[in-house]
Parts: C-alpha cells; structure tokens; sequence
C-alpha cells in the first residue's frame, strides 16, 4: 500500500540490527491508519511509520521491545469498547487489530526487504503472505489464516510544462510522497532554481514520456498550456497504461485538443481517459490552488486504481 515508502527505506538502512515489525492486519469502522500500514521499530527504540497515526504507537513500541528481545509475536486488538482503548488513546470509534513481528527468519525475514525493493525498483508490485498462525512471512501462497500484504511501486508523477501551476505541484507531490520529474525542452523555464530537489528531463516530452514507461503508479499532467510541447506527451502518455492523465485548459480548448488528437490517430476511448480540465472542480484560483485540486485528482485515480488492481 502506499504511505510505507519511509518505513521500506528505513529497513533497508537498518539491515543486520534487531527489529521488530508492527503490521495493521484488519481495520473496522473510521480506523485512522488503513490495513496493511506499517510501523518499523529498530532495537535502539528508533521507529519509522505509524499503524494509528499515533493512537497506539506508544503501546505497539512496548510489545514491539518485548518481542525483539525474543517473546513471540503477538496480534493485538485495539477498539473502543474497551477501557484499554481509552488509555492508548484510541477514541475514533473504529477498531484495529495489529500484528507486531519479529524480523528475522521466524518473522519478517530481512531478505523480503530486499525482493520488495527490487521489485518496486522494477516497477512492479509484490505480495507477502503471513500465517497468523505463526507469525511467519514468505512469498509463498499460505493456506488458512493468513494475511497477504500488496506492495505496489512508487507513486511518480511526470509533469510536462515547467510552469509556475507545475512549481505548486511539485512541491505538494513531494509531500505526498510521490517522486516528481518535470519534462520541458525549454531550458530557461527548466531550471534547478525554480524546481529544487526536483528530477529535471529536458527531452521532447514524448520521448521522456515513453523512457519512463509509466504504469498504473504514474501519473502525467500537461501544463505548457503549449500544443508543440502537450499534444506529443498526452499521445504518448495514452499509449501507457498510466493511473492519471490530465491537461490544463479550458473545455474549449480541450475540445480542440481533442480534435486534434482524433487526427493524430488517438480514439474516443483514449480520448475519455484525458482528465480535462484538469483536477478536481473546486473553483481554483491560481497557481496553488490549481495544483492542489489537481493534487486530489490523481491521489483518487491512484487509489482507485490500487482498489482494481486488489479485486
């Protein structure tokens, strides 16, 4: 699921000390933190992540120190019903139950880290599969209680246009955790200056656009408000299999745009999958407001599009 990125990275760095792994393996009702969220905590008392968004961290670090120091693993409920809930401080009226597992051979082994990265790296997606049983995870497919966990690539989002809406946007994506690239061949408005800690491509946006073989955790928005520079990158980007497709403009202009596309051989169906005028209708005005209500448009296509690839 996404939103484990920090904890991934942080095993990875912490590879050879003792650790144990805090999983959500069930949620019930406005649980904060969503099934397969996970909470990394290293031996020194170090911890990445969140299974509550800090309802029961602290409780989870006290089980998560007895069980690095050799107890088994252990699933614990935590919910409203009860007293105990009150005092870990979880009163939003939802129910969450948490696995918490050593990582070693008889829990999480440390080698899953790594298949997981390679495989993201590759941008595909991997499952692990635990016996609740015993607490054990392998990419093997087990039978009976078993919680399977989905680990999906990271997000990216490619923008064509080094705009000012395209400076807003970046930075909200970096926020949210989703790797950045802005594509323009126009080395004046592509600059270190306006995009910092941003992945800058000064290609031709199709040929970018297809070097990066977006899949269905990529997101593509066109900006340049520039049909040289747009038109090239949505052809491109129909060609992929991308979560989110957007385009700056008015409905007007993007039924020219379409008429456009139409001629360069795109069909109505390629046609329906452009979000145009681009992001969410909030009634945005400016720059920022523009990204933002962009912003929640592809964090929906994203997330709808993990629901399909779950069914």
């Amino acid at each position: 699921m996404a939103g484990n990125d920090s904890v991934l990275a942080a095993a990875i760095a912490w590879k050879g000390a003792p650790m144990a792994l805090a999983t959500v393996v069930s949620t019930w009702g406005s649980a904060p933190r969503p099934r397969g969220s996970h909470m990394l905590i290293h031996g020194d008392g170090r911890f990445e992540g969140s299974v509550s968004g800090g309802c029961v961290e602290s409780d989870i670090l006290t089980i998560a120190a007895d069980v690095i120091a050799g107890a088994p693993f252990v699933v614990k409920q935590y919910g409203v019903e009860d007293a105990a809930a009150w005092e870990v401080g979880l009163p939003c009226g939802g129910q969450i139950a948490v696995m918490v597992q050593p990582v070693s051979a008889l829990g999480f082994d440390p080698e899953l880290f790594d298949r997981i990265a390679e495989a993201r790296a590759a941008g595909q997606a991997l499952n692990v599969a635990t016996d609740l049983d015993s607490g054990a995870s392998s990419l093997r497919t087990i039978e009976g209680a078993a919680f399977v966990n989905r680990y999906d690539p990271p997000r990216r989002l490619l923008i064509i246009g080094a705009v000012q809406i395209a400076q807003a946007l970046a930075g909200l994506a970096r926020e949210l955790g989703i790797a950045t690239v802005v594509i323009d061949p126009r080395a004046r408005f592509l600059t270190a200056e306006r995009f910092p800690g941003v992945t800058l491509d000064d290609r031709w946006p199709d040929d970018a656009v297809a070097a990066y073989a977006p899949g269905p955790s990529t997101a593509i928005v066109t900006l340049s408000h520039d049909t040289k520079i747009d038109d090239p990158a949505l052809i491109a980007a129909l060609a992929s299999d991308a979560a989110y497709i957007g385009a700056l403009g008015s409905r007007r202009s993007h039924a020219a745009r379409r008429d456009r596309l139409s001629i360069a051989g795109i069909n109505e169906t390629g046609l329906d999958r452009i979000d145009a005028p681009v992001g969410l209708d909030i009634g945005a005005i400016g720059p920022a407001e523009i990204a933002l209500s962009i912003a929640a448009a592809m964090v929906g296509a994203f997330n709808a599009s993990t629901v399909r690839s779950k069914a």
